[in-house]
Formats: C-alpha cells, structure tokens, sequence
C-alpha cells in the first residue's frame, strides 16, 4: 500500500490539553493537542491494551489509565521500561482537518 495522508478528525474535536481516541483501518490512535501542536501514538497500551486516550495527560506524557504506565507522545517511548513504546504517528493539520500519515 502507498502512503497516504488520510483525515481521522477536525482540530477542533481536540481541545488543548486533551486527546481523542480514533481509527485508521481498524488500529486505534490517540491524538493529543499539548500547546496547539497535535501528536498521535498507538492508541493501545502495549501492556495490556489500555486506551490511552482515557489516561491523564501531562505535558506530552500520558500515564494508561490502567497500569499507570507512561509515554510521550512526541516519541512513543515509554518513560516505564521494561513496558515496550508504542507507535508513533505523523500528523499534520491540514485546513482544519487532522492526518495521519497511512503507512
């Protein structure tokens, strides 16, 4: 499959200092707005599959609201090792709409 840019939300559905939860074919994908600058990672925690969208945010690190576990969302590195990282994204905004890059 090429790459694409596809269109997963609008900027507006991501208020500073919160995140989403969306899909892109089937895989879940958090969004985070730290500051007006937009960061998407693997919306599963690589423990056991927690939804990342639904922990705390803090800066750019989000703590799994199920194990406590942390990532960054500029990077997907986990801040807790052994815990694996989770997928990082590339995002953009175009118009006002939020992509994700289709690999």
């Amino acid at each position: 499959m090429a790459e694409e840019w596809v269109t997963v939300a609008k900027s507006g559905d991501v208020a500073e200092g919160q995140m989403i939860e969306v899909s892109l074919d089937g895989k879940a994908i958090a969004i985070a707005n730290v500051e007006g600058s937009y960061y998407a990672i693997a919306g599963e925690c690589p423990h056991q599959g927690g939804p990342i969208a639904e922990g705390d945010l803090e800066g750019t690190v989000v703590t799994c609201p199920w194990h406590t576990f942390r990532f960054d969302f500029k990077t997907g590195r986990t801040l807790d090792p052994p815990i694996g990282n989770c997928a990082k994204y590339e995002i953009r905004v175009s118009g006002d709409d939020l992509q994700v890059l289709n690999r």
